[in-house]
């Protein structure tokens, strides 16, 4: 059984080889002065920013974007670009793709790359819940998320990343040995992530996952993360530096 409840600004399925499910707006700037500013600048930091339109065209094709046929790692809501310029640099055999929603974080991230000289990270503006308009099954090597936001309440159920239908897709997308990385100052994200593996969000038995708990932290600010090549985030050094806890945990693709 598949989850249901998956965000879907679009709701038509995949026309394959035609386009995809998630599409940028297409927005008049001359005659609309209350548009986004960021919305034109994020089509003006080409190699290191991917519009959307651009960015599914290379789903199979990443190798010919980087010059090279190297691991695939992605960081989902990549934010300002920290973690992604951090874990570009400290693993320049590998190649990175940080995704973003939002234009000004994009535009922000792709800065970033640009002034390090890192020429193994792309950031895209792209939306989570369509990573299969992006990348072909089983051809990530790591998936990483740092501090998605909660959504504590029930009703928030629908906004959740951390959710059945992202675990499912994890699953598709990690190579059998790859890894999913996760990072939050909100302990039920960590515990979701474990419940869902073979239940739905209201408890309901679904099928197991073939994805195992490899690591888990209850604290990071004050012992190790569950992975030996730990980077502190923006809102990991926040929190250590008020006291308060960040959890982790790793999942593994089992073999097929």
């Amino acid at each position: 059984m598949a989850a249901s409840g998956r965000p879907t600004p679009q709701l038509e399925s995949r026309l394959v080889g035609e386009r995809p499910r998630f599409q940028d707006r297409v927005l008049d700037a001359d005659r609309r002065p209350d548009v986004n500013p960021f919305f034109h600048a994020h089509r003006e930091w080409a190699p290191e920013l991917l519009p959307a339109d651009t960015a599914w065209r290379l789903r199979g094709r990443w190798g010919e974007e980087f010059g090279r046929e190297a691991p695939l790692h992605v960081e989902l809501g990549a934010g300002n670009g920290f973690f992604l310029e951090a874990m570009a640099a400290r693993h320049a055999d590998w190649n990175f793709v940080g995704v973003e929603i939002r234009y000004k974080r994009v535009v922000l991230c792709a800065k970033k790359l640009r002034k390090a000289g890192v020429s193994n990270a792309r950031i895209v503006r792209y939306h989570a819940a369509f990573l299969d308009d992006l990348f072909e099954p089983g051809s990530l090597d790591g998936l990483y998320v740092n501090h998605p936001d909660p959504w504590p309440k029930t009703r928030h159920e629908k906004n959740r990343l951390i959710s059945r239908w992202f675990l499912e897709d994890v699953a598709q997308l990690l190579k059998p040995g790859g890894w999913f990385r996760l990072k939050s100052d909100h302990l039920p994200n960590i515990e979701r992530a474990i419940e869902l593996l073979d239940h739905g969000p209201r408890g309901e038995s679904f099928s197991t996952l073939p994805l195992e708990v490899a690591g888990r932290s209850d604290d990071v600010t004050t012992g190790p993360a569950p992975w030996a090549d730990d980077i502190e985030t923006n809102y990991q050094r926040k929190f250590r530096e008020k006291g308060e806890p960040v959890y982790a945990l790793e999942l593994r693709r089992l073999p097929a």
